[in-house]
């Protein structure tokens, strides 16, 4: 009996692909934490710290526009937390392969793609509206570019994943990249530039 527990054991050891793996996740949760920090920090700071410009942050966005692109802001952030459960919860790291075959590790890029540039977008905002520049105009057009790049390739990255696993959740993660990618590469890198003084 005992023998035979420990071939078994060498044929089928979970504890160590779990324990390889963990790596992979902790890292993509810590760029996660850090960076959500960092958005919500610039933005807890740009706001208080600019009370008499910061509505003026919206630019020339028409007013009937402007409900819309409220709402879609909760969406999005609602799908973030639905296509990052997606991603953290139910893809595994050790067998994760997407389109053109990367792996999980892919989602590092992804994620950074998405949070170091939205980091950036509202300081580079005030400081076109204090000192415009076309340099700074050109900064801000590529961060939100980049937002939009990362927003887009997530999703792509979700459709294509394999394994094909947990259906329900798959569905909830594209449903909320679609909203995401909607704010971040369409009304973020595309319209609100349009309505924007410069």
């Amino acid at each position: 009996m005992s023998r035979s527990i420990r071939v078994e054991s060498l044929q089928h050891p979970p504890s160590s692909g779990v324990q390889l793996m963990r790596p992979t996740r902790r890292s993509l949760l810590w760029l996660n934490v850090l960076g959500g920090i960092a958005v919500l920090g610039s933005y807890v700071h740009g706001l208080a710290s600019h009370p008499l410009t910061r509505g003026a942050v919206w630019g020339d966005v028409p007013e009937a526009l402007r409900p819309f692109y409220t709402l879609n802001m909760f969406l999005a952030a609602a799908g973030y937390f639905a296509f990052s459960f997606f991603v953290f919860r139910r893809l595994d790291p050790a067998r994760t392969r997407m389109a053109g075959g990367f792996g999980y590790g892919a989602f590092h890029v992804l994620y950074a793609l998405i949070l170091v540039p939205s980091a950036l977008w509202l300081p580079l905002t005030f400081e076109m509206l204090e000192a415009p520049s076309p340099g700074l105009w050109l900064a801000i057009r590529v961060t939100l570019a980049l937002v939009g790049l990362g927003s887009l390739g997530l999703m792509g990255a979700i459709a294509s994943a394999q394994p094909h696993a947990a259906p329900g959740a798959r569905r909830a993660a594209l449903a909320g990249a679609f909203f995401f990618s909607l704010q971040t590469a369409v009304l973020d890198a595309l319209v609100w530039p349009a309505y924007f003084p410069v």
